[in-house]
Order: C-alpha cells, then sequence, then structure tokens
C-alpha cells in the first residue's frame, strides 16, 4: 500500500489533499453528511476498501469493520490490510471473527455470520453492478416485484451510483493493493456465473451495456411497490383481518402479507 501520512479531509467534508477521482465520485454516493458516524464493512476487496475511502473524504467519522471468516489461507493477514488503509485515511479499526461450519450453501452462511457481527446499519460497499447481478439473480429466482426492486439506495448502500471500475481506480488512486478473493471467480456460486456469464450475455445481446438499465429499472420498480405499500396501508390498516385482506385485489393482498409479516431487509 503506498502513500503515507492521512489525507486531509476539508471542512465542507470533500476537499483538502484527496486525489480528484475521489472528489469527483463522493457527490454520486449517499453518505450521510459531514461529520456523522459510519460503520463501514470493509472486506479488503476493491470495492469495500473504496467504500473506506469515500466515507472519510466525504467528511463522515468512519470505522472500519473487518469480519473474518476464516475460510481462505491467510485471511488473518486481511485484517491487518484493512487496518492499515484505515489508518491511512484517518478512521477507526474493528476486526471481528465469524465462525462458519462446513455445510450447503457455503456462501449464503458466510454472509449471515458476518451481518450478526456488523453493527445495525453498517454500510457495504455494493455498487451498480451488485445491483444488476442482484435484480437478476431475484429474477432467476422467481422474485416478484420487491425482488426485482433490488437493494434500496441510501445510508447502507451508498455506492449503488457507482460503477465496479470506479471503485478500483479509487484503490489504485491511494495506493491501496486489494484483497483478491479467488471464490468470485468460482463458477460454483450463481452469482459469478451471473457475473462472468450472464452479464456479458446480455451486453452482446442488447448492444449496450445492460447495469444502467437494470438500476434504472429497479428504480422504477421500487417507486411502485413503495406506492403499492401505502396504498395497502390504507385499504388493510389491519394486516390480521383476513376478511379485509381477502377482499382486495391480489396484488395489493400480496403486499399486505409483505409488509405485516417479512422483516425489513
Amino acid at each position: 500500500m503506498g502513500g503515507t501520512g492521512r489525507w486531509r479531509v476539508g471542512v465542507s467534508g470533500v476537499a483538502g489533499d484527496w486525489p480528484r477521482l475521489v472528489s469527483d465520485l463522493v457527490p454520486r454516493c449517499s453518505f450521510p453528511p459531514p461529520g456523522s458516524p459510519i460503520d463501514c464493512a470493509v472486506s479488503g476487496g476493491p470495492d469495500s476498501l473504496a467504500l473506506l475511502v469515500l466515507a472519510a473524504a466525504a467528511g463522515c467519522v468512519v470505522t472500519a469493520v473487518h469480519v473474518d471468516h476464516g475460510l481462505r489461507p491467510g485471511s488473518d493477514a486481511e485484517a491487518a490490510l484493512v487496518a492499515r488503509a484505515a489508518a491511512h485515511v484517518g478512521a477507526r479499526f474493528v476486526a471481528e471473527t465469524a465462525s462458519v461450519g462446513a455445510g450447503p450453501n457455503l456462501e449464503a452462511r458466510a454472509r449471515a455470520a458476518r451481518f450478526a457481527l456488523l453493527p445495525p446499519g453498517a454500510a457495504t460497499g455494493h455498487t451498480m453492478d451488485d445491483q444488476a447481478e442482484t435484480i437478476l439473480l431475484n429474477l432467476l429466482r422467481g422474485s416478484g416485484a420487491d425482488g426485482l426492486a433490488g437493494m434500496e439506495p441510501g445510508l447502507r448502500h451508498p455506492l449503488l451510483g457507482l460503477r465496479r471500475h470506479e471503485t478500483h481506480a479509487v484503490c489504485a488512486a491511494l495506493g491501496l493493493d486489494p484483497v483478491r478473493d479467488p471464490s468470485n471467480d468460482d463458477p460454483a456460486f450463481l452469482r459469478n456465473r451471473v457475473r462472468h456469464e450472464l452479464l456479458p450475455l446480455c451486453a452482446d445481446v442488447a448492444g449496450r451495456d445492460p447495469v444502467p438499465l437494470l438500476a434504472r429499472q429497479a428504480g422504477v420498480l421500487r417507486d411502485e411497490v413503495t406506492l403499492l405499500n401505502e396504498l395497502a396501508r390504507e385499504a388493510a390498516p389491519d394486516p390480521e383481518n383476513a376478511r379485509a385482506v381477502a377482499a382486495l385485489p391480489v396484488g395489493a393482498s400480496v403486499e399486505v402479507e409483505a409488509w405485516a409479516y417479512v422483516p425489513v431487509r
């Protein structure tokens, strides 16, 4: 990891001696106002390191939280890398260790173990590319409008307006050497096949980059889901009134069940 000392944050949050690329990208993120505390989940990969950098450049009081699953040899060294990156941008660092035993659906169990240790509301480094992959995965699983609306932009996902190549560029601009997770190339994981096979095929068929299209469509669906939820609440304020719920149109009754019984993501 190159560079010396800490980067200076200006009074308005973004300024000082940050590279021009970083200052240009911060306005496209959804960080809280300068001076606000924010916990960032930082694995050491390029997206999460960029999250750490951009949150600091936005003037937030940043804590980088690293969770070691112990699934790869030498994974303990990744915590040290994140600690150095946090010090590099003037952020606090917290290390956690998760226990993930052998069994099926390793990716989902590791994710659940990670989020169990992260502070509530911790920000993640998901980009627009991750959003597109999530939407296609949900489509392949037969999801309804809620799933096709993707991840909710905001404090938990402040980088959804950025592309993956931009988070890589942020790391390069600060001389950070991200962790490379070999599991990201393993076709045994459905997300990797969507990333490396399905999205490139969609781009070839459409003759254009499908990622912004999917992200924009998710925004449209998200607005429609919000409106339908509001209408469903007005039509059936008591979700336990089975007769009232049954009298609603199918789409509205489904939304009542969704907001009444399913925990918010």
